[in-house]
C-alpha cells in the first residue's frame, strides 16, 4: 500500500463528510476549503484558480467524488513529496471533518474513550482496511488488532465475544465499518474490568507499531562513543532507522543510527558492570548497549534484525508487508474452502448418483423378475397353442390331401384358359401399340393445325393494321388537299410522295393477300391429315371394340367382315372443330370482301383526286 492510497482513505472520509444529503456530491465551495486544508498539511503550494479552472465547463452545481478525483490526483496528490510533512496532520484533519458527522458515541458511557484514542483507533482501522471502497475491516484484521490491543494491555482476548458480535448481523461477515469498530470498543466488551489509562496506553502503542512503523521502544543503556561511560536512553526502532531520545517524551532526539545491510547485531559478554549487552556495528561506528534482561536483549537483536533485513528488502513498513502476508493467506483459505466445498458438492453429487443407480438397479431386478414370471406364463401358453395347432394342422392336412386331388383337375382346366388368356392379352397390347401411335400422329395433326391458325391470325392482324395506316394515309392525303389548294406546286409534290406511299402500301397488301393465300392452303392440308388421321383412329376403335368382346366356351372367333356389319363407328370428327373452320372461312371470305371494297374505294379515291389535279388552273 503505497502513500497516495493511505492519503485517499483519509481523503474519502473528508469528502463524506462535506456530503450531507448523502447524494454523493459537494459543493465547490466546500470543496475549495478542503483543497486549500490538504495543501497546508501536505506542504504543498495552493492554487485557488486551479478548482475553477478545472470545472470551469460545468454548471455551479456540486461535484461527485468521481469528478474530484481528477483535480486531487493532478493539483495535489502528484505534487506531494514523501517525507515533507507530516502525514499524522492528514489524518487529523480528516477525522475532524468526518468525527462531526458519524462519529457520536454515548457521552454517559463509563467506557467511552477519549477523542485522542479514537483518532487513533479510526487511524489503525484505515491502515488494516481493504483497498475498496467504501472502507471496511474484515473480521481477521478485527480480530488481528484486538488481539494486539489486549496483549499490550496484557489480558488475554476473548474470541467468543467477537463471534457473537459478527454472528448478529450477517452483513458484517463481509466486514465493519470503523463507527461499527468504534462503537464496539466504547462498548467496553473487550476493555472490561481494565483501567481507562492502560487502555489509552496500549492504544498508543499498537498505534506507533503499525501506523508509525515502529517495530520496538523501550529504554536501553548505551555507551558514549566519547567519554565511555553509560546512559540510560529511550530508543525508538524503524525499519531503516534507530534513533533514541533523553527521555520517553520522545522530545529531544539525540541521535540518528542509519541501518543498512552492512549493519550487524552481536550479543556481548558481561563487563563494566552491566549485562545483557549487545553491540549494532555499522560501516563507521560500534554502538554498545545494555537491556535490562536476557529477553529483552533477545527481542531487541531480533527486531535490529528485522529492521535491517526490511531495508535491504526496500520494504518501508513491517506491518504493511505482514498485512499482505495475511491478505494472501485469507485469500488462499478462500480458495481453499471454496476448493472443499466443490469437491464436497461433487462428492454429493457423485452419492446421490450413486444412491440413483442403486434404486434403478433395484428397479431392474424387479423388473426383470416380473419379465421371468411373464415369460414363463408365455412359455407355457405357447406350447399349449402349439399342441392345438399341432392337432387342427394334422386335420387340415388330411382335408387339403382331400382337396389337393380335385384342385389337379380343376388346374388343367385353368391352364387351357390361362393359355388362350395370355394370347389374346398378346394380342391386345398389339393393338393397344397400334393405337398409341395412331393417336399420336393425330395430336401432331392437331398441332400443326393449331401452328397454321396462329400464323394465320398473326397475318390478319398485320394485314388489319396495313389497311388502318392506308386509311390514316387517305385522310391525311385529303387533308393536304383541301389545305393545299392555293400552294399548289407544293402540293403536287406532297402528292407525288404520298402516291408513292400509297402504291408501296398496295404493294405490302398485295403481298400480304399472297401470304394469306398461301396459310389458307397449308390449313387445307393439315385438315386433310386431321381427316386421314381419324379415319385411322375409326378402324383401330373398331378392332379393339371386336377384340375387347370375351370369348366364352366353344364359341367361334367372328369374322372382320361381321364385326363390320354388327358394330356402328361413331364419328370422331369433333362438330366443334368443324363448326370453328367453317365459322373461320366465313370470316376470312368476309375480310377479304372488306379488303376488295377498301381497295376499290381507295382507287376511286385515288382516281378523283388525281381528276380534281388536273381541273386546277
Amino acid at each position: 500500500m503505497d502513500l497516495r492510497s493511505e492519503l485517499l482513505k483519509s481523503i474519502w472520509y473528508g469528502f463524506t463528510a462535506l456530503d450531507l444529503e448523502k447524494s454523493g456530491k459537494v459543493s465547490k465551495s466546500q470543496l475549495k476549503v478542503l483543497s486549500h486544508n490538504l495543501c497546508t498539511v501536505l506542504a504543498i503550494p495552493h492554487d485557488p484558480v486551479a478548482l475553477e479552472e478545472h470545472f470551469r465547463d460545468d454548471d455551479d452545481g456540486p461535484v461527485s467524488s468521481q469528478g474530484y478525483m481528477p483535480y486531487l490526483n493532478k493539483y495535489i496528490l502528484d505534487k506531494v513529496v514523501e517525507g515533507s510533512f507530516e502525514k499524522e496532520n492528514v489524518d487529523e484533519l480528516c477525522w475532524t471533518l468526518t468525527a462531526k458527522k458519524n462519529y457520536q458515541p454515548d457521552k454517559g458511557s463509563d467506557t467511552l474513550l477519549p477523542e485522542k484514542d479514537a483518532f487513533r483507533l479510526w487511524c489503525l482501522f484505515n491502515f488494516l482496511s481493504e483497498d475498496k471502497y467504501p472502507l471496511v475491516m474484515v473480521a481477521d484484521e478485527v480480530e488481528y488488532l484486538l488481539k494486539k490491543i489486549c496483549a499490550a494491555m496484557s489480558i488475554e482476548f476473548n474470541c467468543v465475544d467477537l463471534e457473537d458480535f459478527f454472528s448478529h448481523d450477517a452483513m458484517q461477515q463481509n466486514g465493519i465499518t470503523v463507527w461499527v469498530f468504534l462503537e464496539l470498543m466504547n462498548s467496553g466488551k473487550i476493555t472490561r474490568g481494565v483501567d481507562k489509562a492502560i487502555v489509552s496506553m496500549a492504544i498508543e502503542e499498537v498505534y506507533r507499531e503499525i501506523v508509525g512503523d515502529v517495530l520496538k521502544e523501550g529504554y536501553l543503556w548505551k555507551k558514549g562513543q566519547l567519554r565511555r561511560n553509560w546512559k540510560e536512553r529511550w530508543f525508538t526502532l524503524r525499519p531503516s532507522v534507530l534513533c533514541y531520545y533523553a527521555g520517553e517524551d520522545r522530545k529531544d532526539c539525540l541521535g540518528n543510527i542509519a541501518l543498512d545491510g552492512n549493519c550487524c547485531v552481536e550479543a556481548l559478554p558481561d563487563r563494566d558492570g552491566k549485562r545483557c549487552m549487545f553491540c549494532l556495528k555499522t560501516i563507521s561506528k560500534t554502538y554498545e548497549m545494555s537491556a535490562s534482561d536476557t529477553k529483552q536483549r533477545q527481542e531487541w537483536t531480533t527486531a535490529i534484525i528485522t529492521a535491517i533485513r526490511l531495508h535491504v528488502e526496500g520494504k518501508k513498513s513491517l506491518h504493511k508487508d505482514l498485512k499482505l502476508k495475511r491478505r494472501e493467506q485469507r485469500e488462499q483459505r478462500e480458495k481453499r474452502r471454496q476448493s472443499k466445498e466443490e469437491e464436497l458438492q461433487r462428492l454429493r453429487a457423485l452419492q446421490e448418483e450413486r444412491e440413483r443407480k442403486l434404486a434403478e438397479l433395484e428397479l431392474l431386478k424387479e423388473a426383470q423378475k416380473q419379465a421371468q414370471e411373464v415369460l414363463e406364463q408365455d412359455e407355457l401358453r405357447r406350447r399349449q397353442q402349439h399342441e392345438q395347432l399341432q392337432r387342427a394342422l394334422e386335420v387340415q392336412l388330411k382335408e387339403a390331401e382331400e382337396a389337393r386331388v380335385s384342385m389337379q383337375a380343376e388346374m388343367a382346366l385353368k391352364e387351357e384358359e390361362a393359355e388362350r388368356q395370355r394370347k389374346r392379352i398378346q394380342e391386345l397390347e398389339e393393338m393397344q401399340k397400334r393405337l398409341e401411335e395412331a393417336l399420336q400422329q393425330e395430336i401432331k395433326a392437331r398441332l400443326d393445325e393449331e401452328a397454321f391458325r396462329y400464323a394465320q391470325a398473326g397475318l390478319l392482324a398485320e394485314e388489319e393494321e396495313k389497311m388502318k395506316a392506308l386509311m390514316a394515309l387517305q385522310e391525311e392525303q385529303e387533308e393536304y388537299i383541301l389545305k393545299t389548294q392555293r400552294e399548289k406546286q407544293e402540293l403536287k409534290q406532297e402528292m407525288e410522295a404520298k402516291s408513292r406511299a400509297l402504291d408501296e402500301a398496295q404493294r405490302q397488301l398485295e403481298e400480304v393477300r399472297a401470304n394469306r393465300h398461301r396459310v389458307d392452303q397449308d390449313v387445307v392440308a393439315a385438315q386433310r391429315k386431321l381427316r386421314q388421321a381419324s379415319t385411322n383412329v375409326k378402324h383401330w376403335n373398331v378392332q379393339m371394340n371386336r377384340l375387347m368382346r370375351p370369348i366364352g366356351p366353344g364359341e367361334k372367333r367372328p369374322s372382320l367382315g361381321s364385326s363390320f356389319s354388327s358394330f356402328q363407328i361413331p364419328s370422331q370428327r369433333d362438330p366443334g372443330l368443324r363448326l370453328r373452320g367453317r365459322s373461320g372461312s366465313d370470316e376470312r371470305d368476309d375480310e377479304g370482301k372488306e379488303n376488295v371494297e377498301n381497295t376499290c374505294d381507295l382507287e376511286k379515291r385515288h382516281s378523283h383526286t388525281s381528276n380534281g389535279d388536273m381541273d386546277i388552273p
